[in-house]
């Protein structure tokens, strides 16, 4: 039985085969003891949303003999419908761009639908995809919604009020398109790191690649540690999102991954600490070596201990998770003291009985 720390690294270490002849080795090594717990690794890689990259790197290295049939017939069908996906989103993004730069305004692509249109992986398939992820100047920024909605699209989810200075506008869908896309206006969530990774920063060294704008390597990078470690928390829980590692490792072949997170102020700690946690689970690959800091041990110290002791991993991440909650609700109730578009939105909120309601199937109860 393996424990969930060793089908972790050895899942991470499966995507870096392709590059990395060493880790290439080590893995023969491990497939051929036949002692891999392949429900383990199933449910490991698909929960981080990297199990299509998985099979894209075992097939390449061709490990796939090492592996029962059936979860090889499942494995490349999955891999199909991902790609078959991609496809479809990316012809999604190539009309946005036309329609918008037909209109006068420009979008810069973001995230995973940005980096599967600057082409940074060998197979279309290997990235999982949500949304279509674009940004755009204070100027085009209420212009492309203007366009976007004439054009057909609407509201995903439909609610009569929408929390003010969001960092992308209410998700938008629209009938026989596969993906919903999110029109941006800032990058990151938390305030105190607008200024520093915003528009006006990625605007100045953005890529063009077959007429599509895209963020240079760097901001791919940085962005790719962002949206895990900053605006999904990663920093304060100490986790690691394998699809984002994954794009940082790729990214890592293409840019110097050291200098990108130090050419940073604020965003630098959070971001050199993931930078140092992919060094651990990618086995020490040379294009992600990091600063190494008091930080950086500290970090990789919780970061190694969860997988040994889930009790107290369990308790410290509710800990948490209480922390970001009061965090964040304080900080709604300063600025509706401050503003008055807050104090209309939290006034709705808390006179919304539909809200409610949501919050009691979310503990538990019935409707």
């Amino acid at each position: 039985m393996m424990t969930y720390k060793e089908t972790f690294y050895f899942v991470a270490k499966c995507l870096t085969i392709s590059l990395e002849p060493e880790n290439k080795k080590s893995i023969k090594k491990q497939l051929e003891t036949a002692t891999i717990n392949w429900d383990q690794v199933v449910k490991l890689s698909t929960s981080h949303y990297v199990f299509p990259a998985l099979y894209c790197n075992l097939k390449r290295a061709d490990f796939l003999k090492y592996l029962p049939a059936d979860l090889v017939a499942y494995m490349e069908e999955i891999t199909n419908l991902n790609r078959a996906r991609n496809e479809e989103i990316i012809t999604q993004a190539r009309e946005l761009n036309t329609l918008l730069l037909a209109n006068d305004i420009t979008p810069i692509f973001l995230k995973g639908t940005g980096n599967l249109l600057a082409g940074i992986y060998e197979d279309e398939a290997e990235r999982m995809v949500g949304d279509i992820d674009f940004i755009f100047s204070k100027e085009d920024y209420p212009k492309a919604i203007i366009i976007l909605r004439e054009s057909g699209y609407s509201e995903v989810a439909k609610y009569k009020y929408y929390l003010p200075d969001d960092k992308h506008y209410r998700r938008l869908q629209k009938e026989n398109n596969i993906a919903a896309i999110e029109i941006h206006s800032e990058i990151l969530a938390e305030e105190k790191y607008r200024k520093e990774f915003n528009y006006s920063l990625v605007e100045k060294d953005f890529q063009i690649i077959d007429g599509v704008r895209v963020l240079s390597d760097a901001n791919k990078l940085n962005l790719s540690i962002i949206a895990s470690q900053v605006n999904d928390h990663g920093f304060e829980y100490k986790t690691m999102a394998l699809r984002n590692a994954y794009d940082v490792f790729l990214l890592s072949k293409k840019t110097n991954a050291k200098e990108a997170v130090n050419a940073l102020d604020k965003l630098t700690n959070p971001l050199n600490c993931f930078l140092a946690a992919c060094y651990e689970i990618f086995n020490k690959v040379d294009s992600l070596v990091y600063t190494n800091t008091k930080m950086t041990v500290s970090y990789l110290k919780i970061f190694n201990g969860q997988f040994d002791n889930p009790t107290s991993t369990k308790k410290r991440r509710k800990r948490v998770k209480t922390y970001i909650f009061i965090k964040s609700r304080l900080n709604i109730l300063y600025k509706s003291v401050i503003h008055k578009k807050y104090r209309v939105w939290l006034f709705k909120r808390l006179s919304d009985v539909n809200w409610y309601k949501e919050k009691l199937v979310q503990l538990g109860f019935k409707k």
